[in-house]
């Protein structure tokens, strides 16, 4: 087991500094192997957050909530990292694409400022 471990680390340096094969990059494409394991992380949190979405209608997911509670933590640390200004562009992009609101509290004030200048 720790020698496949180590294979799968080799592969994924070997890739990451261009000493890969085309024909071996092909092979492990075709059996999905994950060359980014943060980025495949990210992917996986960003699709359970579209799916809440779609079950719920929002993505405001809370590290309370025990059913979802790290997918709660995961939306929290996005938030976290937005302020920070420390999200890619296109993580960002991502986000902003299923209608994520970085800060409820800003969200819903300026909704019930809207309400009331229309009132």
């Amino acid at each position: 087991r720790i020698q496949s471990t180590k294979w799968v680390s080799r592969q994924r340096l070997l890739y990451n500094k261009g000493g890969l094969n085309s024909d071996r990059i092909q092979e492990l494409n075709s059996i999905g192997f994950i060359w980014d394991c943060l980025d495949h992380a990210w992917n996986e949190n960003f699709d359970q957050l579209c799916a809440f979405k779609a079950k719920h209608g929002h993505c405001n997911v809370s590290t309370h909530d025990e059913h979802n509670k790290s997918l709660g933590q995961w939306v929290s640390q996005q938030k976290v990292l937005h302020k920070k200004n420390a999200l890619s562009s296109d993580r960002k992009q991502r986000m902003n694409s299923i209608g994520f609101i970085w800060d409820p509290h800003e969200h819903e004030w300026n909704a019930h400022f809207n309400q009331l200048c229309a009132f």
